[in-house]
């Protein structure tokens, strides 16, 4: 029987690549390079935003990252202002959450994105009506898809992995979730391809968020 369900955030509760795309490419431009269209952003994002400039970076020809250690101070300090331009909840996703909250699932957000730029997020989008625990990337936790943040979030609500749901949209979140030893849940309405997602085995590959609701029901009855 499922607890506990710990969710990414980016292309799994939140369409938020707008304010990704644009952030970078803003950070971009203080080097005269760029932009890069919103869709490739998409095979950018997941490991943070170091890895995020990283790869923009040398896409738009810096191979030998020059631009690099300042780049990721600038793109923290434009994403303070912009973590919010144009970021939305999927459809379905606030109908999912209530259910859970009405049938005692705890819920939890895992992220490698910044930490108080995750919870900004988290806040702006849903409030504080339904997660029991937010975590975003701290320098104290391994960043996915390194299973501890996963497993310390199971720690911290009590409940063991094997009764956690990990659900993402990205490879990442598929070594994630299989890594801590709890059942996987890929999502295709976020930034990758089932195709990618089911190259992981993980145990549900899922297309709305309304099969979250279908998942719990079918293992508690």
């Amino acid at each position: 029987m499922y607890q506990c369900c710990i969710f990414d955030l980016d292309g799994t509760l939140i369409d938020s690549i707008s304010a990704i795309s644009y952030t970078t490419n803003l950070t971009l431009e203080k080097y005269g390079l760029g932009p890069i269209d919103e869709e490739l952003y998409k095979k950018f994002v997941g490991d943070g935003y170091k890895k995020l400039m990283e790869r923009a970076l040398i896409h738009c020809g810096d191979t030998e990252l020059y631009h690099y250690e300042d780049s990721l101070v600038t793109y923290m300090d434009n994403f303070k202002i912009h973590c919010m331009h144009e970021v939305k909840a999927y459809e379905g996703v606030n109908d999912m959450l209530s259910y859970l909250k009405d049938n005692d699932i705890k819920i939890a957000v895992l992220s490698n994105k910044p930490h108080e730029r995750t919870l900004d997020n988290v806040n702006g989008v849903f409030g504080e009506k339904y997660f029991n625990r937010v975590a975003g990337q701290m320098d104290s936790v391994k960043r996915k898809p390194d299973p501890e943040g996963a497993v310390i979030t199971a720690k911290e609500l009590n409940v063991l992995p094997e009764d956690c749901l990990y659900i993402g949209d990205t490879n990442t979140d598929m070594m994630t979730g299989i890594s801590a030893g709890m059942d996987t849940i890929g999502v295709t309405w976020g930034f990758r391809t089932r195709e990618e997602l089911e190259s992981y085995n993980p145990k549900y590959v899922i297309d709305h968020p309304s099969e979250i609701k279908n998942i719990i029901k079918r293992v508690t009855v």
